[in-house]
């Protein structure tokens, strides 16, 4: 049997469709382009011409696991974030466009972006906050800190294929444990999930990103008491703190900041409308 181009992308828009996936067209579109190593032109261009049968089923095969519910990012091994490319381990969450909220935040709030700072980013995972900070900021340098090796590892890989090796180091710890630098800018998007709602996350999420990354304990707020109280032995005087958080946790985290000793310096909503992300000044 043979198939041309246009009809094997809408045999997968409708499996995708028939699955209840979001954004069918999209996610198909991605995977027709990964799975016969076509641009978006090819997709108009060569429209009618056929597919070989083996092309046909690994591109079928791969649209069955994102109507499983498997990410995409996670079928095609990276995802793109800010002006990065990030690849994916089991060990490392999904970088979301919710994340992006605590990149543009901070870059607004630093009065210069030559200058020469130092970064910190707890719970690293794939680096994206780091690495998407770094890309803007051409004179900084950070560090990033996971408690796991896997996402240590990842990051690091996506530091150099982003260009950025000589500018980001990445080690394993327990948030700001033992550190005794201090630095201009911390940022984290920790844990934020109740542990009793982890159930009721979409599948993309609950079976595929590491728990670790998910579970914020009993009211969500675990890794923020945590990281706040080490806030004032992290951050240099003037330095900024950038936290995401999970809805309806803005004012709990800007509270913790406020009892750590840092000057409020706003609250950001994600493009949802969402407040995503709570800053926070040391004057001294």
């Amino acid at each position: 049997m043979t198939i041309t181009l246009q009809q094997l992308r809408r045999t997968a828009e409708a499996r995708l469709r028939e699955a209840g996936v979001d954004t069918p067209d999209l996610d198909a579109r991605l995977l027709v382009e990964h799975a016969l190593g076509l641009t978006r032109h090819d997709l108009f261009t060569r429209a009618n011409d056929t597919v070989p049968e083996p092309d046909a089923a690994r591109l079928l095969a791969l649209v069955e696991r994102r109507a499983a519910r498997e990410p995409v990012g996670r079928i095609l091994g990276h995802r793109e974030f800010w002006t990065i490319d990030l690849a994916l381990n089991p060990d490392t969450l999904e970088p979301r466009p919710d994340t992006e909220t605590l990149v543009e935040a901070v870059l607004k709030a630093l009065p210069d972006r030559s200058a020469p700072l130092r970064l910190l980013d707890l719970g690293t995972g794939t680096g994206c906050i780091l690495l998407a900070l770094l890309a803007e900021l051409p004179n900084a340098t950070g560090l990033g800190v996971d408690l796991s090796p896997g996402a240590v590892a990842a990051a690091t890989a996506n530091a150099a294929r982003n260009g950025l090796a000589e500018r980001a180091r990445f080690q394993t710890g327990n948030w700001g444990a033992g550190l005794a630098e201090r630095f201009a800018v911390v940022v984290s998007n920790p844990p934020y999930i109740p542990s009793a709602d982890i159930a009721a996350l979409d599948p993309e999420v609950r079976e595929h990103d590491p728990l670790r990354a998910l579970d914020g304990g009993a009211d969500g707020l675990d890794a923020y008491r945590i990281i706040a109280a080490q806030m004032p032995d992290l951050l240099q005087p003037g330095g900024l703190a950038g936290l995401e958080v999970g809805q309806g946790q803005a004012a709990d985290v800007a509270g913790l900041l406020a009892v750590a000793g840092l000057e409020p310096a706003g609250v950001f909503r994600d493009l949802g409308g969402v407040e995503r992300c709570v800053l926070g000044w040391k004057r001294s």
